[in-house]
């Protein structure tokens, strides 16, 4: 299996991406035109707090999934048991969500329970259709993943950009808060739908419970599952925190939360870049063969990508805030708004590629110990940097934990990881990748200013394409990767 396959697989998850990306933009938008900043607030506190709960859900089955189905002796029988273990966890991973967020007194008498309980619909049917992109994955037909997810998106755009065409406006209609999270979920089951039929035409689809094979990837999943729970709670800590300690979270998260979306995007895209290569890192150190110049390259494209997130994000914060919200959400001399919560995100975007990196070579030779260890740690100093800021300075405190952890994690994992499994990185390809930093941030931050309305942000981003372009042939960076193979 090539580099090159990796890269056709990636890319179909990248054009997924962003053309979800772009839909997510229009609905964000939507959102902030349809609903006031509280009910706006609501429903980017809904999904923040079903996150922890969905990666407890995810149980680290997906990452294990795609190992194991990678060198199973009889795929249908593991993508069986993968599914009954998939819809147990995740019932009781999103019930648990449920009856909590209706228990808690601060909320009760709020439309944050309801919002959550029709919200957990779509990390719901998204898990389920998780599972089955295993087979997708190993089986490098990652184009019926891009179909099932735009599909989805259209429709939770589409549903959403509906009540604006009919003249919705900074609602207080709770009714109308509801529908926005009904619409998300129906965007999900189409998703889980679209996956089945595409990936029934690939391998035979059926719940399937041996006890010996269920329990095999039960404890095989367990470590990374307690590891995905430690991410989870250090990255959605701040969403919680915020929620339990501020008596205005709902305005809080109303401005955090837009830039919450876009730190996400950040999360997911080294992740499937990570998720394409596993299936052949795993392969490739069960042969015994020499992985440092693909970790090198893996490791090389994460730094990319977490620059070019943390130089938009940091340059491009108040355009970013227009084009994902409304003007009214910008700082002002007596709040921070979301463009200061996009400056501070920008450094979790940065280091995020590098911690997953860390946590999947890891997995891919079951040495689980030691991350969990450090994630456990982490977890530990969010709660007491949380408990310390948040109180005081809401998002703004959050976000500062979030760094702090960030940096943490990356000062600690990476040194291990790489002494353990090195991996080939020239000083030149490093050099190569500050000089396209360096185009793209002087680019950024002169043009920045000028990103004051839709149509000259729009504008902006065309332009930055081929700046983007011409920077990393500048640098050389082409040079990298034309040997992969």
């Amino acid at each position: 299996m090539s580099t090159r396959t990796i890269a056709t697989s990636t890319l179909w998850q990248i054009a997924s991406q962003v053309m979800m990306a772009i839909l997510s933009i229009a609905a964000a938008k939507f959102v902030a035109i349809g609903l006031s900043k509280e009910l706006a607030g609501y429903y980017n506190s809904s999904y923040g707090f079903l996150q922890i709960f969905a990666i407890l859900a995810d149980f680290g089955l997906y990452a294990v999934s795609v190992r194991e189905m990678s060198k199973a002796k009889d795929p249908e029988k593991m993508m069986g048991t993968l599914i009954v273990l998939r819809v147990l966890i995740t019932i009781l991973a999103l019930g648990s969500a449920v009856i909590c967020v209706f228990l808690i007194p601060s909320w009760q008498g709020t439309p944050f329970p309801i919002g959550v309980a029709i919200a957990s619909l779509v990390p719901f049917f998204t898990l389920l259709a998780g599972i089955l992109r295993t087979v997708f994955q190993v089986k490098y037909k990652m184009h019926f993943v891009f179909i099932a997810e735009v599909l989805q998106r259209l429709l939770t755009t589409a549903g959403i950009g509906l009540f604006i065409y009919m003249g919705i406006r900074l609602s207080t209609d709770e009714r109308v808060f509801q529908a926005f999270l009904w619409i998300g979920g129906a965007g999900a089951a189409l998703l889980f739908l679209v996956s089945f039929i595409y990936a029934s035409r690939l391998m035979r689809i059926r719940p399937h419970f041996e006890r010996t094979l269920f329990r095999q990837i039960l404890l095989l999943a367990a470590p990374y599952g307690v590891t995905y729970l430690f991410i989870s709670l250090y990255r959605q800590l701040d969403v919680a925190f915020i929620a339990l300690l501020r008596p205005d979270f709902a305005l809080q998260n109303a401005y955090y939360g837009f830039a919450g979306r876009v730190e996400d995007m950040a999360f997911l895209v080294p992740t499937l870049l990570l998720n394409s290569v596993l299936p052949i890192l795993t392969k490739r150190l069960d042969d015994k063969a020499d992985v440092r110049e693909l970790l090198g390259k893996t490791l090389l494209i994460l730094l990319l990508l977490g620059l070019t997130f943390f130089l938009f994000a940091f340059f491009w914060a108040k355009p970013l805030t227009i084009m994902f919200a409304t003007k009214a959400y910008l700082s002002t001399a007596d709040h921070a708004g979301t463009d200061r919560a996009f400056q501070l995100m920008s450094i979790p975007m940065l280091l995020n590629g590098i911690v997953l990196f860390c946590f999947y070579v890891s997995l891919a030779q079951h040495h689980w110990r030691q991350l969990v260890a450090n994630f456990a740690v982490g977890v530990v100093l969010s709660v007491l940097l949380n408990l310390m800021w948040t109180p005081a300075y809401g998002f703004v405190g959050a976000a500062s934990a979030l760094i702090v952890v960030h940096s943490f994690l990356t000062l600690m994992l990476l040194p291990q990881t790489l002494k353990r499994t090195p991996a080939t990185l020239h000083i030149r390809s490093l050099l190569r990748c500050i000089i396209f930093a360096i185009v793209l941030g002087l680019f950024l931050y002169f043009s920045g200013p000028l990103m004051t309305s839709w149509k000259t942000i729009v504008t902006g981003l065309v332009v930055a394409v081929p700046v983007m372009a011409v920077a990393a042939w500048g640098a050389g960076l082409q040079r990298e990767f034309v040997k992969a193979g």
